[in-house]
């Protein structure tokens, strides 16, 4: 249904723990495991329906709401929370914290040691993890060896559980896994919930947790359509997306989208189709209905060591460098949602991310940009001033550029800021004693479209000018705009002699002979 052809689908770290510490925020899944399925399954059920719903409304504009910045920082934290969670699988720890904030969880880990940490269960931990870091070393450094990287976990679970086997190092302390069900999954159709108080949590789960899968689902898919040129629909994604966690909710699984560790063994390997997802499907069920049993004593520690090498590479420094260097108030969203996630919670990073990047939004809706221009010296070109130092200004003429769409949200603003670019270079004439300002050129060329609140901005503007014998000009308003300003009866009001093409015709036409010799 999607028109991805390399997103490998299926569990990934950041939804997967998303999802985890939102339904142990409701349900104690010791204490009540069956009521803790059940949420999880009606949670799932709900993602894919919020995701469906966007894609069949062609919705998916929404998500790029969160800005890349926002992601990057909302990542990073996401990980760091990951990787503080697999301590206690890591050091042998049996009683954690449930808690994701680092201050919870670092007073879980260097608390009195009669929680008791393990050193058999450390060593398997600390082992694994080098050689999977090496392993990821060698496949970055040479990109045919991209394999070793994929088959290193699969060697490390082996090896593993083969030493713990034989050794019984689970006698010793060292948590393993312990029996898995065979099988496939069951149905779990009657579990959802469609009535009581859990529905209104598996709602709100859902919806948070299908907009994480759906983020990250879709940027993954987005990267490798870029990289092969071929051309990604989001609203598809989403319906594919939607429809599947829908399935799954059924077949007893929960929330899933695109891996990007998966995605790139795909990419590498040479996958040119979403057939690989079939195969992938395949061998996990053959796995299911056949080896699962190997797999008792695989240790806990193993699983902990995979999970931490695979979310290191999702703490993207050099991004958030980069971030700092081209936009501050992009840094600040990163942050925000980096500090909001390791300090908080996961679902209050998201949303302090959400809410940064409308922030900015609204900051650029609102405060749109205007620009002072001059001519280039023997052209008829006019540029902003702070940009071109060789520009040269037309005495007794402004040239204002508007350089975005006029709505309610910005048009008292951007009168304003017309009217103080004027006062303040009616300032500077009287202190340099030069020609006083007489005409006002605005420049509407990149004005996209204006509402009926921009052109009552207009209309207040041309009456402030009035009162200063100061004559108003537009050049180059496009064809919406001209329209608009058409049935108000703007263009009577100002005189249709006073729109021009070009900001060299408005400026002969007040200043014929300052414009010849600049």
């Amino acid at each position: 249904m999607g028109s991805s052809r390399d997103i490998a689908i299926g569990p990934v770290a950041v939804v997967s723990i998303l999802l985890g510490n939102l339904l142990q925020d409701e349900v104690d899944p010791i204490e009540s495991k069956a009521e803790y399925l059940r949420l999880a399954f009606t949670a799932t059920f709900f993602a894919g329906v919020f995701q469906a719903a966007l894609g069949f409304f062609r919705l998916g504009f929404i998500i790029d709401f969160l800005s890349h910045a926002a992601i990057i920082g909302f990542m990073g934290g996401a990980a760091i929370t990951i990787g503080l969670q697999q301590l206690k699988g890591f050091l042998g720890i049996r009683n954690f914290t449930k808690d994701t904030d680092i201050v919870s969880v670092m007073r879980s880990v260097w608390r009195p040691v009669h929680h008791g940490w393990n050193w058999q269960t450390i060593m398997i931990a600390t082992s694994c993890l080098i050689f999977l870091l090496i392993a990821k070393y060698i496949a970055k450094k040479n990109k045919k060896l991209f394999w070793v990287s994929a088959i290193a976990p699969l060697i490390s679970v082996i090896v593993s559980t083969f030493f713990v086997y034989i050794t019984r190092a689970d006698k010793k302390g060292v948590a393993i896994v312990n029996h898995i069900k065979k099988g496939l999954n069951p149905s779990s159709a009657s579990q959802i919930y469609f009535s009581g108080p859990h529905l209104k949590q598996g709602l709100r789960i859902g919806a948070i947790a299908g907009m994480v899968a759906l983020t990250e689902g879709v940027a993954i898919g987005r990267t490798f359509a870029a990289m092969k040129d071929y051309q990604l629909d989001g609203n598809k994604e989403m319906l594919a997306m939607g429809t599947m966690n829908v399935i799954g909710s059924l077949t007893s699984c929960y929330v899933a989208t695109g891996s990007f560790s998966r995605s790139a063994v795909n990419y590498m390997a040479g996958c040119w189709t979403p057939v690989s997802n079939i195969v992938m499907s395949m061998v996990v069920m053959l796995t299911l209905l056949v080896i699962t049993p190997l797999f008792k004593y695989t240790p806990n520690a193993v699983l902990a060591a995979i999970i931490i090498s695979a979310v290191l590479y999702l703490i993207d420094i050099e991004a958030a460098y980069t971030i700092w260097k081209v936009d501050k108030f992009d840094f600040v969203a990163c942050m925000g949602a980096f500090l909001g996630v390791i300090f908080i919670s996961i679902e209050i990073g998201l949303l302090i991310a959400v809410c940064i990047s409308f922030t900015k939004i609204l900051l650029h809706v609102t405060r749109l940009k205007t620009a002072k221009l001059g001519k280039l010296p023997g052209t008829t070109i006019y540029r902003n001033v702070e940009q071109y130092a060789e520009t040269i200004k037309i005495p007794g003429v402004l040239i204002v550029r508007v350089d975005a769409a006029i709505y309610f949200t910005n048009a008292n603003y951007a009168r304003e800021r017309i009217l103080r670019w004027l006062r303040d270079e009616q300032e500077r004439a009287k202190e340099n004693k030069e020609t006083e300002i007489k005409f006002l050129i605005v420049v509407l060329s990149p004005v996209s479209d204006i509402d009926t609140s921009g052109i009552h901005a207009l209309e207040e503007l041309l009456v402030s000018l009035k009162k200063h014998d100061i004559q108003l000009l537009l050049s180059n308003p496009g064809v919406e705009v001209i329209h608009k300003l058409q049935s108000s009866e703007f263009i009577e009001h100002i005189g249709r002699d006073r729109i021009f093409l070009t900001v060299e015709d408005a400026v002969k036409a007040c200043a014929p002979e300052a414009s010849e010799n600049v």
